[in-house]
């Protein structure tokens, strides 16, 4: 009874060594302070309160192309890089676990013996099998301010397990649709390769039969040959993005199966949504926040060492060393401890450690407004790229369609002798780059939508 009056007495005075509101804000739980402008997206993305953002969808609707869909179900189990993120997270469960069981008492079973021979007597045991109590009485919030900070540790867990996996959806779609434009390309580049071959060969006639040069030939010989070497480097690319994609996939490289670049079809318009989605949904604006409230219970934490610890300590159980005689069979042994540690010099580490962790703080607060602002611009480009390849496309197809006709007429007046073989060369070699910038523009088009779905938080569900 008296040890009890004693250890209430002593946790009376180290609760009357601080002020109520001191305590309670020491209990406090941090409130977010996260913020997004209205323009974040830019003054010429015009946003409506009720817009809603392709985000919303999830990976699977946004992209409808089974095959890339089978890829990504499989780089989603088997990446390394998602596997080491799962494993982060059942880390931080298991330190949150230890943090909740820190507000328990911790009990160690330590027993102990002894023998010893006086003045030629016989040898006797001494013993001790005592159980050893320890418990931290969390007055000043130190211990509730670990826990809490573990729990902000296992969100961000989580939430970098959705940067992860949105990064890898995203990388894969952006391999995948690289890999149908240089499909195009080689189905570009085959086609040319056979026209361009029915043309050297007209060119060989013409020059059999004197009505052209030498020069005319090789010229033509030169550039179909230009041709077939891009042929071998286009599909030597296909195989290093096919095993880029294996990589990604965590399987040994082989042939990847897809459709065509024409199934990433280009909208005519962008439903953003209102700026407050990349806080719901962006894993670097989620995590950007988790930081600061991580940042304010380290402060929550060195707040409190500057206040008393108080702890208390119990031992019970048996021992026969009962004063200066051993008595056999064994006694209760029974003992409690009470103590209060408070700091009163530190070598001004206390006040320093408190001052690191505020301009820390204030420092994640900087790197937030950043992190938004970073966001925005990349929401403002992607939704650039995806305008640009859009407007340009209908010029490509029209330029293609004047060029095929160009090149059908000057081939027509070539074997006619009424054209020269520059005029030819000229008309085919167009009608090749406008066919193959055609292709890349099909590719960035997909490239800026795959951007701007990631950019507004997509494919974190």
């Amino acid at each position: 009874m008296k040890n009890s009056i004693k250890i209430i007495v002593l946790c009376v005075a180290a609760l009357s060594l601080a002020g109520c509101n001191t305590i309670r804000s020491l209990h406090s739980e941090y409130k977010s302070q996260a913020t997004i402008p209205a323009d974040v997206f830019g003054e010429n993305v015009s946003l409506s309160a009720d817009s809603t953002s392709i985000a919303e969808l999830s990976w699977r609707e946004f992209f409808t192309d089974p095959l890339l869909q089978r890829l990504i179900d499989t780089a989603l189990v088997h990446n390394t890089d998602i596997n080491s993120a799962r494993i982060a997270i059942q880390q931080s469960e298991a330190a949150l676990t230890a943090a909740k069981q820190a507000f328990f008492p911790s009990v160690f079973f330590g027993p102990s013996g002894s023998v010893g021979s006086y003045g030629g007597s016989a040898a006797s045991w001494t013993y001790n099998v005592p159980l050893q109590v320890n418990w931290d009485i969390d007055a000043f919030g130190s211990i509730k301010s670990k826990k809490r900070k573990a729990e902000v540790q296992l969100v961000q867990a989580k939430v970098a397990e959705q940067a992860v996996k949105a990064n890898i959806i995203s990388q894969v779609a952006q391999q995948y649709s690289m890999l149908l434009l240089l499909d195009q390309q080689l189905g570009i580049l085959l086609s040319t390769d056979s026209l361009w071959n029915i043309s050297l060969e007209t060119q060989k006639i013409l020059w059999e039969n004197g009505k052209s040069y030498s020069t005319a030939v090789d010229q033509m010989e030169a550039s179909y040959l230009n041709v077939k070497t891009s042929v071998v480097d286009t599909r030597r690319n296909i195989r290093q993005v096919e095993n880029a994609i294996c990589r990604l996939l965590a399987i040994t490289p082989q042939h990847i199966e897809r459709s065509h670049l024409g199934s990433y079809a280009l909208p005519r318009g962008f439903k953003t949504g209102v700026p407050a989605m990349l806080l719901q949904n962006r894993p670097d604006i989620k995590m950007a926040d988790l930081a600061m409230a991580e940042a304010f219970y380290n402060t929550q934490d060195a707040r409190a060492a500057f206040f008393p610890s108080i702890s208390l300590q119990g031992l019970a159980g048996w021992t026969n060393s009962a004063g200066s005689v051993v008595v056999n069979p064994g006694k209760i042994l029974l003992n409690a401890v009470a103590s209060l540690t408070q700091p009163i010099y530190a070598q001004g580490k206390l006040k320093a450690n408190l001052k690191i962790n505020q301009l820390a703080q204030e420092d994640l607060m900087n790197q937030y407004v950043q992190t938004v602002i970073d966001a925005g611009s990349e929401v403002n480009e992607a939704l650039a790229d995806c305008q640009a390849a859009i407007e340009k496309r209908d010029y490509y197809s029209r330029q293609i369609e004047v060029l095929k006709s160009a090149y059908t007429g000057t081939h027509e007046l070539m074997d006619n002798g009424k054209a020269s073989y520059l005029e030819v060369l000229t008309a085919q070699e167009s009608l090749l780059n406008a066919q193959l910038d055609n292709a890349v523009n099909m590719y960035n088009g997909a490239q800026g939508i795959i951007a701007l779905y990631i950019a507004l938080g997509g494919a974190t569900r």
